[in-house]
């Protein structure tokens, strides 16, 4: 099974997550950040990854703490979940639509980092989730998870739909990414790292 865990502690927050790729796409999600909770709670569902996140960070002050580590938990996990990467499709990609928005996203389980992130937001804020904070949270996926990660917004006017279909876009390019198609590893190296 494909599963992995982590407990990261700061001064600033403290975030649990679990994850099982090969799951039902369950979700419980806590972040005490509501429009956060939906996002990842849809990216378990439209992934299959099995997702359960607990995270306490000071929301006194703001929300950027407790997303940027949630987000950097995250990608730890999916490192550590995928292993050495053998029988992977490594390769994943998804054009989403939600009502006026269209989103794109292509992922590279490459074991190299890297963010380009095309997507301008007309509000600050959905709920209590600062919207620039989805760039930083993908920022921190792709670092930590050590993924190449393209996320387009190609166009779009509901604040809410263009996050969402961010999200779901980015479930089901790693839904595709991580799909077994055999034993070898996707690459002349020999190794994705």
């Amino acid at each position: 099974m494909r599963t992995a865990a982590i407990v990261r502690k700061t001064n600033e927050t403290s975030v649990e997550i679990r994850l099982n790729l090969d799951g039902e796409g369950t979700g419980e999600i806590n972040t005490g950040i509501g429009f956060f909770d939906h996002m990842l709670t849809l990216f378990a569902k439209h992934s299959g990854i099995d997702l359960y996140v607990n995270a306490k960070g000071d929301l006194d002050v703001d929300g950027h703490h407790t997303i940027e580590d949630t987000g950097i938990a995250l990608g730890r996990c999916l490192k550590d979940a995928f292993g050495d990467k053998a029988g992977i499709r490594r390769y994943g990609s998804a054009l989403i639509p939600m009502d006026e928005t269209l989103a794109e996203v292509a992922v590279d389980l490459s074991g190299r980092s890297f963010l380009v992130f095309h997507g301008a937001f007309t509000a600050e804020m959905a709920g209590t989730f600062p919207l620039e904070m989805v760039e930083e949270f993908f920022r921190a996926v792709a670092s930590q998870g050590e993924l190449n990660l393209h996320i387009n917004l190609r166009y779009g006017k509901n604040n809410h739909h263009m996050a969402e279909a961010m999200f779901k876009a980015f479930a089901h390019a790693v839904k595709e990414a991580k799909t077994i198609e055999g034993e070898a590893i996707l690459s002349t190296k020999g190794v994705l790292e």
